[in-house]
């Protein structure tokens, strides 16, 4: 059996997608690893890509964009690695030998069910990954900034924390020391296999957004413990194939969908009414600071609502 399996969804990322693996060999030179991309229908040339330059890696290709989690599902089907890793396509791997670090560490704490290294901007700063349960009162925190409150962010451990354009930013204190939370992003998920058993594969009602942190619940209801490990870190360049607003208004979207599945049906009426308070705010907020073309993304979300 391998020692882990690495599965990466790629759409029309192809440059991006060969600088991922390129690092991917070049950083790590222990792990006994296999590489699945999961191609959603590029036109690119990302299938041809990988077959002539990594031939050693698996390609899986699909007729039409079938969203993250059912892609990502078909590569956890064929892994056989002992950890499955869900990496995103637009990221630079730059710790040496992180993959056999990183399941040498599980293998240490054997009640940790998933893990996530540091995600860093391009300029090397910290990305927030992952965070806290949404919980009713964690959303409306988020939607009314409180969640940035410095001391009351700490009391409210929020669903998103390091909002780095936040006129109360706090530094990285959350990002730049390991810590257990609820939930990491899908960018760099590690699964150890007795977990992934456990819980299932993802949920195809998720298109994008959100479905990481479905998981991530349904893990955490099995007994397992999710961690996020600093010491370890890649370049996330973010939002590369999905664009900022189509994040926000498929978070909505995402969240819509969690509470429908996880939460009392009287929750999620006052949800929407969290997220629509919330894209109105950003709407006058962001209009001001930002200009027109970022409120246009917040009307939509609010429609979305």
């Amino acid at each position: 059996m391998r020692d882990l399996s690495i599965i990466i969804v790629s759409l029309n990322i192809k440059d991006l997608l060969k600088e991922c693996l390129e690092s991917v060999y070049e950083k790590e030179k222990r792990a006994n690893i296999e590489i699945f991309v999961v191609d959603n229908a590029s036109d690119d040339g990302t299938p041809e890509m990988v077959e002539k330059e990594f031939p050693q890696v698996k390609i899986i290709r699909n007729r039409k964009n079938i969203g993250f989690g059912p892609a990502n599902n078909m590569g956890m089907r064929r892994a056989n690695g002992r950890y499955v890793l869900l990496l995103n396509p637009d990221t630079k791997i730059i710790t040496k030998n992180i993959f056999s670090e990183m399941v040498a560490w599980m293998d240490k704490h054997p009640k940790v069910g998933i893990s996530s290294c540091a995600l860093l901007n391009p300029d090397l700063t910290y990305q927030g990954s992952g965070g806290y349960s949404p919980t009713i009162f964690r959303v409306l925190a988020w939607m009314t900034f409180l969640d940035d409150i410095p001391v009351l962010d700490r009391v409210i451990k929020p669903y998103h924390p390091l909002h780095t354009w936040s006129p109360f930013y706090k530094g990285e204190e959350y990002f730049a020391r390991p810590h257990e939370q609820d939930w990491v992003t899908g960018a760099f998920f590690m699964m150890r296999r007795k977990a992934m058993e456990d819980v299932g594969f993802f949920d195809e009602d998720y298109f994008t957004y959100v479905e990481e942190v479905d998981y991530s619940y349904r893990t955490k209801k099995k007994g397992w413990k999710i961690w996020y490990l600093p010491r370890w870190r890649i370049v996330h360049y973010g939002q590369v194939t999905t664009g900022s607003e189509r994040a926000m208004i498929n978070e909505f979207e995402g969240l819509k969908l969690f509470y429908r599945k996880h939460k009392p049906g009287w929750q999620t009426p006052i949800l929407r009414f969290f997220l629509k308070l919330g894209a109105a705010a950003r709407i006058v907020i962001f209009g001001i600071l930002k200009g027109p073309n970022v409120a246009k993304t917040y009307v939509k979300a609010f429609k979305v609502a």
